[in-house]
């Protein structure tokens, strides 16, 4: 029984020292097959609560290394809880100018945060939502295995 309870408290604890705590939203899409068709828009809905913090925005990526390119273009689409649109393109480095992959992983699989909004404040609470769809006129991207979005509290003032 004394075991049981060590072993409860302890996994417990490592669940705590695992939390992110600059971390609001984050979440991640898979595509089909690792492939991303230029009819499939990856949607998120963050709900934001504080409007004095800053926050910065990541772009998640995870590709393999059968992905042809050495970046990603993307069209960003954000919404506010008041309705209004905002349209950006964002540029994904995935490779070095050598070919050699960026990101985190090994194997095949890389996983990328780029830096997409910075030092950042949401003017109102709510319901912020953000559509990501690729741009880089193709019909299918082979070797984009999922993107996300990821929304954290900025500790640097």
């Amino acid at each position: 029984m004394c075991k049981a309870k060590f072993f409860i408290i302890f996994i417990s604890s490592l669940g705590l020292l695992s939390c992110d705590r600059n971390g609001v939203y984050e979440e991640n899409i898979n595509t089909l097959k690792n492939s991303w068709s230029e009819t499939n828009t990856a949607k998120f809905q963050v709900e934001i609560e504080d409007t004095i913090s800053s926050h910065n925005i990541y772009v998640n990526v995870r590709n393999t290394t059968d992905y042809s390119n050495s970046n990603l273009y993307l069209f960003i689409t954000t919404t506010s809880p008041a309705g209004f649109t905002k349209l950006d393109t964002l540029e994904c480095f995935l490779a070095d100018e050598q070919g050699k992959w960026l990101g985190k992983g090994f194997g095949y699989i890389r996983d990328n945060r780029i830096p997409y909004k910075h030092n950042i404040r949401f003017p109102l609470k709510g319901s912020y939502k953000f559509e990501l769809k690729q741009a880089m006129r193709t019909e299918e991207l082979k070797g984009i295995a999922s993107v996300g979005i990821r929304v954290e509290r900025n500790n640097h003032k």
